[in-house]
């Protein structure tokens, strides 16, 4: 282990471990910077250009809105860590990792689904959404789940799929034994083909993962019959929420999970779940897979906001859960529908995700998501990745999806992952980190026979799919599995080369992604310059930028460029990389000042 030259804390007295009992590894002490660093540059002026949003400062957020300044950990069960082995991780493998979460600091996890499936999509394909699958434990390992984070002060939030249902849901397999027309099939959106057969779909539409939006059924007496709608993979049916069997049957959903003391839930493609009457055939000329547009009509429609409506008069009987919203939604007027008070709490803003390492283009993306809510005082919410986007090492790197940490391109890529978290955690409001961001992980390039994403095979084999950021978490030992498992055949293969970037080898080293994680994370937490609903931007060199909390004072600098440049004023409390000898802010860097 070596000593830390970067100047991490400055706050000597913070040496209490998060559970008194246990004591922290070997090496996590955190220690102060040897002596302040004040410096001072003409080449940033204060533009006094403030952009506002509605995020309150942590000391001002009631008990009952937690969620409006918390770092939110999503984890993907399936690659997170494996109590059982069988090669997939399971919920009795978060609870064995809980001490890693406290100490990393984080305020609540979102758990993509667990809810019992046939799993062909990994779970958004739910054929009980009031059951826990099996395969990651069952019912009664959640509700463990749920108390065991509870008594240690850290929130749980699940993964909800209203847009669709498995097809092997019992109302599809009804739907699919009942005549056209009848209250089985209302439940989805079944028609009747075009052409004088009825063989050709009922519009044009294609599926996110790939191929036509509909598949045709075959009816009981053995003859070709309608169509169903399939936004996604056809074993995931689309619901028709004009059928108001629908909602009744997601408010039994909410209300079964929320007695269980679950704190609120993320809804999958949010903006999705209402399709227009009349179907009409859509520009396809540009659409590509895995996205949409903003007049796409298979999304966004305005009856959606009804649906949320409905959903947010349950949630208002659970004052201390909150909902989320996946929304892929980039104008920021119809953004702002969404989180409208009656509505959703909070929508996922992916500007962040969609954005290159450009301080121009950071800057914009910034702009415009605090615009977009606060002209209905909405809060913002941040991310870097999720199960669904390369994570941010891979698409800083600008390179595919080479696994070796080692590399040129993913050494870049890493270094500007680590100033863009300190980007994200010194912004107003809710960040979200997605499992394995916080050791530095990057995409995986993994062989053919490998891939299980439904989009491969969707595609012909021309789409990779999302599998590469989904890859098993490596805890520690010197060879894979890791100890995610004890199983060596985890479900998706984890590659040798993580042996230098393990749980275990980060938290023995200050340097590490991790560590700069946690560190951020807990002076986000407790220092006090992090209050205030507003940033105010600096005027900068090119290539960078800088902003400033209106309240408490926090100063965030970004480089973006590969040379060296002078800080704004102020002390250096944390920064993604030593700085220069003399004091400058490196290349492809972020500080925090105060």
């Amino acid at each position: 282990m070596g000593s830390s030259t970067v100047p991490r804390f400055s706050t000597p007295d913070r040496r209490t471990h998060p559970d008194p009992g246990a004591p922290w590894p070997a090496g996590m002490t955190p220690h102060p910077p040897s002596g302040t660093m004040s410096v001072v540059s003409e080449s940033y002026e204060d533009r006094t250009v403030t952009e506002s949003a509605s995020a309150e400062s942590p000391a001002s957020v009631a008990p009952d809105q937690w969620w409006k300044d918390a770092v939110f950990y999503q984890i993907y069960p399936r690659s997170f860590s494996d109590a059982s082995g069988d090669g997939v991780g399971d919920i009795d493998g978060i609870i064995d990792r809980l001490g890693y979460l406290e100490l990393l600091g984080i305020d609540a996890l979102w758990l993509s689904p667990v809810m019992r499936s046939p799993m062909a999509d990994h779970g958004y394909d739910v054929s009980d959404p009031r059951d826990v699958d099996p395969l990651f434990g069952g019912i009664d390992a959640l509700d463990r789940l749920i108390g065991q984070t509870h008594s240690r002060g850290i929130k749980v939030t699940m993964d909800l799929v209203p847009n669709h249902t498995s097809d092997q849901h019992p109302w599809f397999v009804e739907a699919l034994a009942s005549a056209p027309g009848s209250p089985a099939r209302e439940r989805y959106i079944f028609r009747d083909g075009k052409g004088p057969d009825g063989d050709e779909p009922p519009n044009n539409w294609p599926s996110i993962f790939g191929g036509p939006a509909w598949k045709r059924v075959t009816e009981a007496d053995g003859s070709p019959g309608q169509w169903y709608l399939h936004i996604f993979a056809p074993e995931q049916p689309d619901l028709n929420w004009d059928n108001p069997e629908v909602f009744d049957d997601l408010e039994k959903t909410l209300r079964f999970w929320l007695e269980r003391g679950v704190d609120g839930f993320r809804i999958d493609v949010a903006h999705g779940m209402e399709k227009p009457a009349d179907l009409p055939d859509m520009d396809i000329s540009g659409v590509t897979l895995l996205e949409n547009s903003d007049d796409d009509p298979r999304f966004n429609n305005p009856g959606v906001h009804e649906i949320h409506r409905k959903i947010r008069a349950v949630m208002d009987d659970y004052p201390d859960a909150m909902t989320v919203g996946e929304l892929w939604v980039d104008d920021n007027d119809r953004f702002a529908e969404y989180i409208r008070p009656d509505e959703l709490h909070l929508g996922f803003n992916f500007r962040l995700v969609k954005t290159a390492f450009d301080a121009e283009a950071i800057e914009t993306a910034i702009t415009e998501s605090l615009a977009a809510v606060a002209n209905v005082g909405g809060t913002p919410t941040w991310t870097l990745s999720n199960h669904d986007v390369d994570r941010e090492v891979t698409r800083y790197s600008e390179e595919p999806g080479d696994a070796d940490p080692t590399t040129a391109a993913n050494r870049l890529g890493l270094a500007r992952a680590r100033a863009m978290i300190l980007v994200e955690l010194a912004l107003p409001g809710v960040a979200f980190i997605y499992n394995g961001a916080e050791l530095g992980l990057p995409n995986v390039d993994l062989p053919d026979e490998a891939l299980q994403d439904p989009t491969w095979e969707r595609s012909g084999h021309t789409e990779r799919g999302r599998d590469g950021c989904r890859v098993p978490l490596p805890w520690e030992g010197e060879a894979p599995p890791f100890e995610f498992s004890t199983n060596p055949h985890t479900w998706l293969p984890i590659p040798a080369v993580w042996e230098s970037i393990t749980a275990e080898k980060q938290l023995e080293d200050l340097d590490s992604t991790f560590s700069l994680y946690r560190a951020a994370i807990e002076m986000r937490k407790t220092r006090t310059e992090f209050a205030g609903d507003k940033v105010e931007w600096y005027g900068a060199p090119e290539g960078c930028l800088a902003f400033r909390r209106d309240v408490g004072k926090l100063v965030c600098a970004l480089n973006t460029t590969d040379a060296p440049v002078p800080l704004p004023p102020g002390e250096v409390i944390l920064s993604s990389t030593p700085l220069t000898e003399d004091g400058q802010l490196p290349a492809n860097s972020a500080a925090w000042l105060v």
